[in-house]
């Protein structure tokens, strides 16, 4: 037996439409040992592979690194640093590794002809509005063992399951036996998941697994220490299953799953991120699919089969989307979106535009459109709420501190950042949208960073716009990373909002002297033609001005500081450059003119 996990070859789910990019100029493509070099060749030399890993750059001389950190280089160049790698098998074996997880979530596959096909559901990942929470649960719907594009998880050895369905289940029933038994319902902790849920191999053993660890439950949380715990988990995990894989493998699976599993807005976290539980808002599809689907395996007689079935992006059909369940959703919806409402309104707080709630209709399709209204909606009311409660001093003073702590944080720190910038951002003033692009579960809380397509956070004011963009990047790579997307990122915005003057916020742990220079040049010069107002900070420059807002408003209660002020700040930034010639001598100008301007508004 072993333990099953969503691939750990591409820890970074955008990587994986990254990867499908570069594949698709290989698209028609005999796939045999050149073109699987070729890919790999490909995926570095675009920089999706490789780039900014120290493992990766180990063994490569100093020309070669300066190949990998500069701008462009040639499918020549990038394939002598694949060459330096020296990897077993060679670098077609490590272009088949990296094939791997597209061709298992059915975003592309080998056909009848041997050559390489992106599949509609691939396609679909590919366009420029695609949704990935979406995409995943469609694609973990239809993960299952066996299937026919493995061998070591086959039927021979008792498999038959498909995880993330399996997963729904067994959740579900260890909550049932709580409620039974007089003990709080909150999902299965993450010893629970890497204990029994990775080790589960056969969707028959269900019912059996949940009472395990109903039982263990009981017996972990008479341990009176963390390090008690630990030790019994441990224990239990070696004696039952040891013969699979260790048990420190089977936390970082756990992690990784949840993870992914996350994305697909079907389970939320409680306890501090410790337990995982079934998202209630979704109780109504979760419930169509247990339903109809106990978590075995389906039955395929051919890889390619099995392929087209994945790749198929209308496949399988959603039980919940039909007339009467669509209905039910949006009955449980509104009601969601009443009770805040309510709660908006006895607080005196102005509720945004709601969209119309059209139920009485045969068409299935008007009543999903309505469905996502709703919940863009319920996502917007939501915002509203932290809106309100980030103007308490003790909020206020929280976001700063975590802020201050967030290199301690031992997961999480990218989609961390941009929560709390976001969080800042509300913070500092009478914004009329602060709009961060990281997807969200239906509790509101980010499941992964901005897709790398759009900015990090967009920004609206009564007087003008922003998009603001961070990064925990502080070396060279920084400025390969952000300097160009970034400015086209923001040339985008701008001519999106043309009516408004627009600016752009960007927040790293520092500013490396390239990307202040790429800024510098877009700032007193040109970036396609036009100048930019581009403010590069620092995180602590931003903790600087929330402390400053934050110092106002305890001198003044009800103070709320308007956006006007912010737009001041940005322009006696952005106008400094213009009696300067150096970018190095700009950004050092930057803490004098914060710390000016919190003087100024604290006046």
């Amino acid at each position: 037996m072993r333990l099953w996990s969503v691939t750990t070859t591409i820890r970074n789910p955008e990587r994986i439409r990254s990867f499908l990019k570069v594949l698709k100029e290989l698209e028609g493509a005999v796939w045999n040992d050149e073109s699987q070099k070729e890919f790999q060749v490909l995926l570095i030399q675009r920089k999706v592979y490789g780039f900014n890993k120290p493992q990766f750059e180990k063994m490569l001389t100093a020309e070669q690194l300066g190949w990998l950190r500069s701008g462009t280089f040639t499918y020549e160049q990038a394939e002598e640093i694949l060459n330096a790698k020296n990897y077993v098998g060679g670098g077609e074996m490590r272009g088949r590794q990296s094939f791997n997880p597209l061709e298992k979530m059915g975003l592309a596959y080998i056909d009848a002809e041997n050559k390489i096909q992106i599949t509609t559901f691939g396609e679909t990942f590919l366009s420029e509005n695609y949704d990935l929470g979406g995409i995943f649960f469609r694609s973990f719907l239809k993960w299952q063992y066996p299937n026919p594009d493995l061998n070591k998880y086959s039927a021979e050895d008792c498999y038959n399951i498909k995880p993330l369905i399996a997963t729904f289940h067994l959740i579900k029933k260890v909550n049932s036996l709580c409620a039974k038994n007089g003990i709080k319902e909150k999902g299965v902790s993450r010893t629970e998941f890497a204990l029994y849920f990775t080790t589960l191999s056969n969707y028959a053993n269900i019912e059996a697994i949940s009472e395990k660890i109903f039982n263990f439950r009981l017996a972990y949380d008479e341990k009176k220490t963390k390090a008690e715990k630990d030790k019994y988990a441990a224990e239990c995990f070696n004696k039952h299953f040891s013969e699979y894989q260790s048990w420190k493998n089977a936390n970082e699976y756990t992690d990784n799953i949840i993870r992914y599993f996350r994305l697909t807005r079907f389970f939320y976290l409680r306890g501090n991120d410790y337990y995982i539980d079934l998202e209630p808002r979704r109780n109504i599809e979760i419930d169509s699919i247990l339903e109809i689907d106990n978590a075995s395996a389906k039955n395929f007689t051919s890889k390619l089969e099995y392929s087209n079935y994945l790749g198929d992006a209308a496949q399988p059909e959603l039980p919940w989307e039909t007339k009467t369940k669509l209905q039910e959703v949006i009955s449980l919806l509104a009601a969601d979106i009443e009770t805040t409402e309510k709660s908006l309104i006895s607080r005196n707080i102005k509720l945004p535009k709601r969209p119309q709630i059209i139920c009485e209709t045969d068409n299935t399709g008007t009543l999903k459109t309505v469905i996502e209204n709703l919940r863009v909606y319920r996502r917007t009311l939501g915002d509203t709420v932290v809106h309100a409660e980030l103007q308490l001093l003790e909020n206020i003073e929280r976001c700063i501190n975590d802020l201050k702590n967030i290199f301690k944080l031992a997961d999480k720190k990218p989609v961390e950042l941009e929560r709390l910038v976001a969080f800042g951002l509300r913070i500092l003033n009478d914004a009329i949208e602060i709009h961060p692009n990281y997807p969200v579960g239906d509790d509101n809380q980010p499941t992964f960073t901005a897709p790398a397509n759009k900015p990090d956070i967009e920004c609206f004011y009564q007087s003008f716009n922003s998009i603001c963009e961070v990064t925990l990047l502080s070396n060279r790579s920084q400025w390969f990373n952000e300097g160009q997307p970034v400015m086209r990122h923001f040339r985008d915005f701008e001519t999106a909002h043309h009516e408004k003057q627009s600016y752009c916020l960007f927040v790293a742990p520092k500013i490396h002297r390239d990307t202040g220079n790429t800024f510098w040049v877009s700032i007193k010069y040109e970036y396609e033609g036009q100048k930019q107002k581009i403010i590069p900070i620092t995180i602590q420059q931003f903790i600087e001005i929330l402390q400053y807002s934050l110092q106002v408003k305890k001198q003044k209660s009800g103070y709320f500081l308007s956006h006007k002020k912010i737009q001041k700040l940005f322009d006696a930034i952005v106008s400094s450059s213009e009696r300067l010639t150096k970018s190095d001598d700009w950004l050092a100008t930057i803490p004098a003119i914060i710390n000016e301007w919190g003087k100024s508004i604290a006046a």
